[in-house]
């Protein structure tokens, strides 16, 4: 069981990080959010869940203890598997989550990606008593927090810095206004306030 992972990060690919322990390079899957916190070159110390399949050996890693407790939790729900568990905390705080489940408000599950009624409502009723709600609930994570982060990524994903690409997605979000856009259209939007420019590599 590799219950964390410390070192120096190699590269950040979209929601996966190569971390370098003792001359070795773990791939560790991490939410959109997480990776842009990542620094080639810097140290990074994450606590990971070791999911073994038939065919596949995959590490998820958190930044907070608080993350993989809930990760560890939803994947114990019928029909959550480790994606759909990170897409959950890629859209919400553990803090956010407890706070639903307590509310049993299974809306705030249905929109996340990958995630329908059924088990939005199965999220709910198994985690039911097992979350600590914090004293100060915060306001659920509005979906276009997580249009940002994942528009963000594919950005880097294509090559540009990810200074580059996080000021482009401002630019797209103020042109948009108050309209509310999926990856895609801010996506296109992002590339065209980036214009001309050559990627990184291009």
């Amino acid at each position: 069981m590799i219950a964390s992972v410390r070192g120096t990060v190699l590269t950040v690919q979209g929601a996966t990080a190569v971390i370098e322990v003792n001359g070795v390079g773990m791939a560790v899957q991490v939410t959109p959010q997480q990776a842009l916190a990542l620094r080639v070159g810097t140290e990074a110390m994450l606590r990971t869940a070791l999911v073994v399949r038939e065919d596949d050996l995959s590490l998820f890693g958190f930044a907070e203890a608080e993350e993989l407790v809930v990760f560890d939790l939803l994947r114990g729900v019928t029909g959550v598997g480790p994606k759909s568990a990170m897409g959950v905390l890629a859209a919400m705080t553990p803090s956010q989550i407890a706070v639903a489940v307590a509310e049993e408000d299974d809306a705030a599950f249905r929109r996340v990606s990958g995630i329908g009624p059924k088990t939005a409502k199965l999220i709910v009723v198994s985690l039911a008593g097992k979350l600590a709600v914090p004293a100060s609930a915060p306001t659920p994570v509005a979906a276009p927090v997580t249009v940002r982060d994942d528009v963000a990524i594919a950005l880097v994903g294509l090559g540009w810095p990810e200074k580059v690409a996080a000021q482009a997605v401002e630019q797209a979000l103020a042109t948009a206004g108050d309209a509310e856009l999926a990856v895609p259209a801010l996506l296109r939007l992002a590339l065209a306030e980036l214009g001309p420019q050559q990627a990184v590599g291009a």
